[in-house]
């Protein structure tokens, strides 16, 4: 399973993708406003933490899902155990 992490704290990006490497997900983290949304791809899941992300990067990251069979889960905060609940609630049909 692919996620996508837009938004939470630059100096948990590490922590972010160990944690889902735990729950067996490849993960692309992008914590700051950049041009290089672009290759999001395809993921199966995208996480917004919507608290540390500009408006214009939800929008932005959004359009580039727009059409495809992404689930989306957004959240205020950005700590791990708030991401630890969005990938036992996604991954647990997985298995």
């Amino acid at each position: 399973m692919s996620v996508v992490i837009v938004g939470g704290n630059e100096c948990m990006t590490r922590q972010y993708k160990d944690l889902c490497s735990e729950y067996k997900c490849k993960a692309k983290v992008y914590p700051k406003t950049t041009s290089s949304l672009k290759n999001i791809g395809t993921p199966d899941l995208l996480v917004l933490f919507t608290s540390t992300v500009s408006h214009k990067m939800i929008r932005r990251a959004l359009n580039e899902t727009r059409g495809q069979n992404v689930r989306i889960a957004r959240c205020h905060t950005s700590s791990i155990n708030a991401l630890k609940s969005i990938l036992e609630e996604h991954t647990a049909g997985l298995a």
